[in-house]
């Protein structure tokens, strides 16, 4: 496949700008802020699927709320460690995450990788017990596995095909997911991946398909990928023009693309963990 030379030069430049937030964290780098914490106990590789696995990161105690997430990388690379930058934060306050593996491009094709994290949910529902009691369950994920959280929210055929409703979640975190067919998705169609477009492919497509949502937690940054932060606005206006404004919060976020997701502050705590932990303590009824 030959691509024009202007929308392969953009192309590149998503691939790097995603990829560079979401690849495996460098530990040698920041080493303070990987300590295993005393707040924290990990379980690593739990199987959901043939070949595909989960790190569930717990607090102690035995009563805590779960957030499944989806890590992002343009649904070509990236890995579900990288939710060890802010795990951590959010196991001192009770609050379990549940970092998802799912196949990606080359290999996969659309629907693949929204199946499977529908999966991971429906095993996490199923296996939480083992663990403790849970409280509240949210799914969320950033950048392309923003995407899929979207597309678990907003098309309800994903996780009714695993037995379970949008509903049978608390509430739902979107992290700069494109709301509009993702840039990859349009690739395998062989459309080039700048178009807009609303179809059957795009989380938007679905608003006002369902007379109501859960509470959800849009989050964008002012200098994001191109028409990343215009789509986003369109999404929660949409939602608002529905009626369901007093259950969709937004939380702008001043720099590039979702470079908070491995950021720290100055004692070590991952700077998305306090921004999911505000919605999770302060934002949901």
């Amino acid at each position: 496949e030959v691509l024009e030379p202007s929308f392969k030069k953009v192309l590149t430049s998503l691939v790097k700008e995603v990829n560079c937030y979401f690849s495996l964290p460098d530990k040698s780098k920041f080493e303070k802020f990987y300590k295993r914490s005393e707040d924290m106990v990990s379980h690593y590789d739990l199987e959901y699927r043939e070949g595909l696995y989960i790190d569930l990161h717990l607090p102690e105690g035995e009563v805590f709320d779960l957030l499944v997430y989806f890590h992002g990388g343009g649904l070509t690379a990236g890995s579900r460690k990288a939710a060890e930058a802010f795990a951590h934060t959010l196991a001192k306050e009770g609050v379990a995450t549940a970092s998802v593996e799912y196949r990606m491009y080359p290999d996969a094709r659309y629907p693949d990788f929204i199946e499977d994290c529908a999966a991971a949910v429906r095993f996490m529902k199923d296996n939480m017990a083992r663990f403790g009691t849970c409280r509240r369950f949210f799914v969320g994920g950033s950048s392309a596995g923003g995407y899929i959280s979207m597309m678990l929210c907003f098309d309800e055929r994903y996780l009714a095909a695993v037995g379970l409703s949008p509903d049978d979640v608390d509430g739902y975190i979107h992290d700069a997911g494109q709301p509009t067919a993702h840039f990859r998705v349009l690739k395998e169609r062989g459309l080039d991946g700048r178009r807009v477009i609303v179809d059957e492919t795009a989380p938007l497509y679905f608003v006002g398909a369902r007379p109501s949502y859960r509470p959800m937690l849009f989050i964008v940054s002012d200098n994001d990928m191109v028409g990343r932060y215009e789509h986003t606005m369109l999404m929660v206006r949409t939602l608002a023009h529905f009626g369901h404004a007093e259950n969709v919060f937004l939380r702008e976020q001043h720099g590039k693309h979702c470079e908070y997701v491995q950021k720290w502050d100055e004692n070590g705590e991952g700077v998305l963990g306090h921004i999911i932990l505000d919605f999770i303590k302060n934002r949901m009824p």
